[in-house]
């Protein structure tokens, strides 16, 4: 059976139109001109919405006097790249930009690439420490770490880690990048930045990206995703290619190779002998720290071990366990695995990606404080591999 289909009497529309533009020509004029005027709004608002991301969060950040760039506690590298490249962007359009952080900057690497690129971060305890100017988030998406971080309300957020925190005027959360540095990259790429060359003394001129900029993007994709080897996405290297003309070869070498800490050697030691395995999943427990960088080492290291796929590491500073997980396994999403062993520990949090993931909770809560029985940490260690194994 056919379809009925009522054709419109086009013919007739017409001849109606054209009797009310002869009876009526000062109406047919007005809405005519209400026609033209929405048309060219909405063909703003569409080039608007089209521009390239890069270019609307660059006229973001310049249309303030100010903006406090903050990291996430304990930045890496990944989170100091992306803080310089917001400090480029913003000061090529004569926005001050003071990049701010909590926690500490301790990783050997993490000193290094802070000295080697002549970077300027502070410090901060509490929300009141913040520079004046709208709050710009990289590399994490929720403010933490700090005394008042919840009352913090960013502009924009620019990130590559799950989570639902957004900015009020711009939110760029990639999941599926393999870092942070890499989106920037692509910003600065897309908006036609020519990396600079890094032979010419380090300076760059107007529509240039610096060489300790471009230096420290490439450094961040590789410190996050181990060389290029785990968790890359095609843009980190589509980031590299890009960025690679302007890369200080000198820079690069003295941030990915300093001189190693004693203590950090130490805890890789403990880590190994003091292991426990179980079905290719280990727990090793290296007590007191005073380099809680150490910890996340540790765990890389142990998970170079043959037989082991998945690893995760503890150890205590200041009356708080640090816990750094690895996982190489398919079967163990270490974010999740980690989030798992912390939840019923008041004040405690995990969590992190597939393959890497890290936490801190209080000893004092894990032993009992607060609601809830507590526990040993032999039933903590017990918790870990149950969560490794699927049981949690």
């Amino acid at each position: 059976m056919g379809v009925m289909v009522a054709v419109p009497d086009v013919w007739g529309a017409f001849d109606a139109a054209s009797a009310l533009a002869a009876d009526r020509p000062l109406v047919v004029a007005g809405v005519a001109v209400v026609l033209v005027v929405l048309l060219a709004v909405g063909a703003v608002a569409l080039r608007r919405y089209l521009r390239p991301t890069g270019e609307r969060f660059a006229d973001l950040v310049g249309g303030f006097e100010e903006v406090t760039v903050l990291m996430h506690p304990n930045p890496d590298p990944d989170a100091m790249s992306c803080a310089l490249a917001v400090k480029h962007l913003a000061e090529s359009g004569d926005t001050e930009a003071t990049l701010q952080y909590p926690g500490q900057i301790r990783h050997q690497e993490n000193r290094a690439f802070e000295t080697v690129l002549d970077a300027s971060f502070e410090r901060i305890d509490s929300a009141s420490d913040l520079d004046d100017g709208e709050v710009v988030l990289v590399d994490h998406n929720e403010p933490r770490g700090f005394s008042g971080a919840e009352r913090v309300d960013p502009v924009a957020v620019v990130d590559h880690h799950p989570g639902g925190g957004e900015g009020r005027e711009f939110t760029d959360v990639r999941t599926d990048n393999g870092s942070c540095a890499s989106i920037f990259a692509e910003y600065f790429r897309e908006t036609d930045w020519e990396p600079a060359d890094p032979e010419e003394n380090g300076e760059a001129e107007e529509g240039e990206l610096s060489p300790a900029v471009a230096t420290g993007l490439l450094y961040g994709i590789q410190s996050d995703t181990n060389q290029l080897t785990k968790g890359c996405s095609p843009a980190e290297f589509d980031a590299a290619r890009y960025l690679y003309p302007g890369v200080d070869e000198d820079h690069l070498d003295r941030i990915a190779n300093p001189e190693v800490d004693a203590e950090v050697l130490e805890v890789k030691a403990t880590a190994i002998t003091e292991r426990e395995v179980r079905n290719a999943f280990a727990v090793s427990d290296v007590g007191t720290v005073s380099n809680v960088d150490a910890i996340p080492q540790a765990a890389d290291e142990l998970l170079r071990l043959e037989g082991v796929t998945a690893v995760v590491v503890l150890g205590d500073k200041d009356g708080q366990i640090h816990l750094s997980g690895r996982s190489r396994d398919d079967r163990v999403h270490m974010g999740k695995a980690l989030s798992a062993v912390v939840e019923d520990v008041p004040m405690g949090g995990a969590g992190g990606h597939a393959r890497m993931g890290g936490g801190q909770l209080s000893i004092e809560h894990m032993n009992g404080l607060g609601p809830g029985d507590g526990l040993t940490r032999e039933q903590f260690h017990e918790r870990l591999f149950e969560a490794m194994s699927g049981e949690l």
